[in-house]
């Protein structure tokens, strides 16, 4: 097949997650030509008038979706989706619906909420303003709280000053009005679950979704006041502490056989009550009553060589292009009406 590989546009002064989106592309490109298409390597800008000119001339047979953003906006990220879901190109991964709502923490939350899995309970700014208190559960004061940006992947903002401690309150409220001005992006509050962290990669094959070995994040070696979290340095600053003692590991002593099938179980909930597709990846905390809690649902994650997903496949047998493979198979499963996947063929 003719296959565009379709990644964000990178700017000059982009951050380290940005441009690992090129790394994606190249070897995704590298693993399609393997299984024999032609693979078209293109980036995703504003100017959507010369993607549909682009697709026009090329006319794919399908695009490897590696979108994250549009013009550096993760808001935007289901906006690529809608537009293939208009022009009749199938496209790799979660649909629009899918990648809207798990591009969204809050919404995610509210989801998960609403389905009785558990999610750490959160604040926003909307809450604040209009005089409402945490849901879901309500947070314990004084506690630990971390600040997240809404819309942002990759651990973006989160650092050492993502992590805060807050007596009532009113004193969260102000620490997330401060955090956000200085993310300079919508953020909200989430209560700290002080535990264990675990990663579950889920792959759709042609008899649905398989949950990939689950993985756990080592924080053995952090010194005891340091938070044990995943952050910024810890996935893209290779200089950094974090980035070479947070290690993930795939071997568990038989007393967490009951937990993991709980976190697959969770897993596999969430792909359906999503509606998710191709490839995910969903996040846990575990506490120290043993009680999972989802953190975030990570539609088309991250798939470089040495990223958290691929380490999962390579656990479970399967290489680089196998993955590719697959999430292609799954594109084409869901695909509608072959003869006419162009712009200029939906007009």
């Amino acid at each position: 097949m003719n296959v565009v590989v379709l990644h964000d546009h990178i700017a000059s002064d982009a951050r380290a997650d940005e441009i690992d989106a090129l790394v994606q592309a190249e070897e995704v490109s590298k693993a399609l030509s393997a299984l024999g298409h032609r693979p078209i390597i293109r980036s995703c800008s504003w100017d959507l008038s010369a993607l549909k000119a682009e697709f026009t001339r090329a006319r794919p047979d399908l695009v490897f979706n590696l979108v994250e953003s549009l013009g550096g906006q993760g808001a935007l990220a289901h906006v690529v989706p809608a537009l293939l879901d208009v022009w009749d190109i199938p496209y790799t991964g979660t649909r629009t619906e899918g990648m809207f709502l798990t591009s969204s923490k809050l919404l995610t939350k509210q989801f998960l909420s609403a389905q009785e899995i558990a999610t750490p309970p959160w604040l926003t700014i909307a809450d604040t303003a209009a005089g409402r208190s945490a849901i879901h559960a309500g947070p314990r004061y004084p506690g630990r709280f971390i600040i997240k940006a809404i819309w942002e992947e990759a651990s973006f903002g989160i650092d050492a000053g993502a992590i805060m401690d807050a007596k009532n309150e009113a004193d969260l409220r102000a620490k997330l009005a401060q955090r956000s001005e200085h993310l300079g992006r919508e953020a909200f509050a989430e209560a700290y679950i002080d535990g264990r962290e675990f990663n579950l990669s889920v792959l759709e094959t042609e008899k649905g979704p398989v949950v990939l070995p689950p993985a756990e994040i080592d924080f053995g070696d952090f010194p005891p006041n340091k938070p044990r979290i995943v952050d910024y340095a810890a996935k893209w600053d290779v200089n950094s502490f974090e980035y070479h003692h947070t290690p993930r590991r795939f071997e568990f002593a038989d007393a967490d056989r009951g937990l993991l099938d709980q976190l697959v179980s969770l897993a596999i909930r969430c792909w359906e009550v999503f509606g998710l597709r191709g490839y995910v990846r969903v996040d846990f905390r575990v506490d120290d009553q043993r009680r999972p809690w989802v953190l975030e649902i990570n539609a088309n994650p991250c798939i470089s060589p040495d990223a958290g997903f691929v380490a999962a496949a390579e656990r479970g047998g399967l290489n680089f292009v196998n993955v590719v493979d697959a999430i292609v198979r799954s594109a084409m499963r869901g695909a509608v009406k072959p003869a006419s996947r162009s712009p200029a063929a939906a007009r």
